[in-house]
């Protein structure tokens, strides 16, 4: 296994690291929970670049990017949700492009093609990791607020959810355009169950 394929696989272990701290008790955990996002994102770039510049693309890796991706974004989502931060409509809704896309990436490996994520998917995965980390800087302010400084306050409060549920409404759009694109483009694959 080259080394663009081990970081892709790092990216997966550090969801569940990312997890644990998300939902640790004290301001440090949320820190902590912060900063092992914004590794596992950077490890996003850090595999790709690697791939390309070094001649180490694989199919291995044009198939556990993406996933790698996935288990990250949706793992932040699913405890936003269990946070109460995030409407569970939302997620699953990204849930069901995941699927699809998946499924036309598994009916394609059946004719020995191997689909590698698009532009738009990757532009999809850009916005939701940036609206992750931000909601993930909303956390670690109100932690500080309640916490720490107390001056976290209703008005706060109602702004704080006002503002992640226009973040994640701008999110849920990209990740549905991006999805329609990418069936467009390729759904030869899941209605004909052909590469022709």
């Amino acid at each position: 296994m080259n080394l663009p394929n081990k970081i892709t696989l790092t990216r997966i272990v550090l969801a569940f690291v990312f997890m644990l701290f998300l939902f640790s008790r004290c301001l440090f955990g949320k820190v902590m929970a912060l900063g092992i996002f914004v590794i596992a994102a950077f490890t996003d770039y850090l595999d790709g670049f690697i791939a390309k510049k070094y001649s180490m693309i694989s199919d291995f890796g044009k198939i556990m990017d993406p996933v790698a991706d996935k288990v990250l974004t949706l793992a932040a989502f699913l405890a936003f949700v269990e946070m109460k931060l995030v409407p569970a409509w939302m997620v699953v809704i990204i849930i069901m492009r995941e699927l699809v896309v998946t499924s036309i990436r598994i009916m394609a490996l059946r004719y020995n093609e191997v689909l590698p994520a698009g532009w738009g998917g990757k532009h999809k995965t850009v916005s939701q990791m940036l609206s992750i980390f931000v909601i993930l800087i909303f956390i670690v302010v109100k932690e500080t607020g309640v916490r720490t400084f107390e001056f976290w306050n209703p008005s706060f409060e109602y702004w704080y959810r006002q503002l992640i549920f226009i973040l994640m409404l701008v999110t849920v759009a990209l990740t549905v355009i991006s999805g329609v694109s990418y069936l467009a483009g390729n759904k030869k694959y899941l209605f004909n169950g052909k590469g022709t």
